[in-house]
């Protein structure tokens, strides 16, 4: 069973990026459930074989509010592979920063030092320099972010360039994607789902 993590803080914003997630699933009849990461529960974690955690729409922060809900990340014995996509992916690379007082931060100034601002909207190639998730050498993906977030050395990156798009930590089966491959590249999303 898959858990799909939405993070979207507007209702409507789920049509946009955790439908086309599901819609993968259900066409290839992979059992899954969703939930949104304010009612999170830790048996939806221990029934969960894999997660994915959603992007969102630009204007929606309020992930960055509530890091505290995804402190399992960090947790030594959760042990299932993670994908990340898009708010997902920043949300794998803070939480690696996180501690106890995680409540009382102000996320945009005490993780500005790898909270990073860069906002890109549209269709841009990325040159896979190892395979990742079955993707290799040049494709085109969608960019929509405003934040990017850089990693620590735990995780392995997968594309040249300043902005990080993809990454897999060295030791673990936690797997990130700036850009949203629910638009062009759901092949993917399985090869996370049925391999990864």
């Amino acid at each position: 069973m898959i858990l799909v993590i939405n993070v979207c803080r507007e209702k409507l914003h789920d049509l946009e990026f955790v439908k086309p997630i599901e819609d993968i699933l259900k066409k290839e009849e992979i059992k899954f459930f969703t939930r949104h990461y304010l009612k999170l529960q830790k048996g939806d974690l221990m029934n969960a074989r894999k997660v994915i955690i959603c992007g969102t729409s630009l204007k929606d922060e309020e992930y960055l509010e509530s890091l505290g809900h995804f402190h399992f990340l960090r947790d030594e014995n959760f042990r299932k592979p993670v994908l990340g996509i898009c708010a997902g992916m920043q949300i794998i690379g803070l939480a690696q920063d996180l501690d106890e007082q995680v409540g009382k931060l102000n996320v945009l100034s005490d993780f500005s030092h790898i909270l990073k601002k860069k906002t890109e909207i549209g269709f841009f190639h990325e040159n896979f320099k190892k395979k990742f998730l079955g993707l290799e050498g040049d494709h085109e993906v969608y960019h929509l972010h405003n934040n990017y977030v850089q990693f620590s050395e735990d995780f392995g990156s997968f594309v040249d360039g300043k902005v990080v798009q993809a990454v897999k930590h060295k030791k673990k089966e936690v797997y990130g994607v700036l850009f949203h491959p629910e638009v062009r590249q759901k092949e993917m999303i399985l090869e996370f789902v049925n391999n990864g």
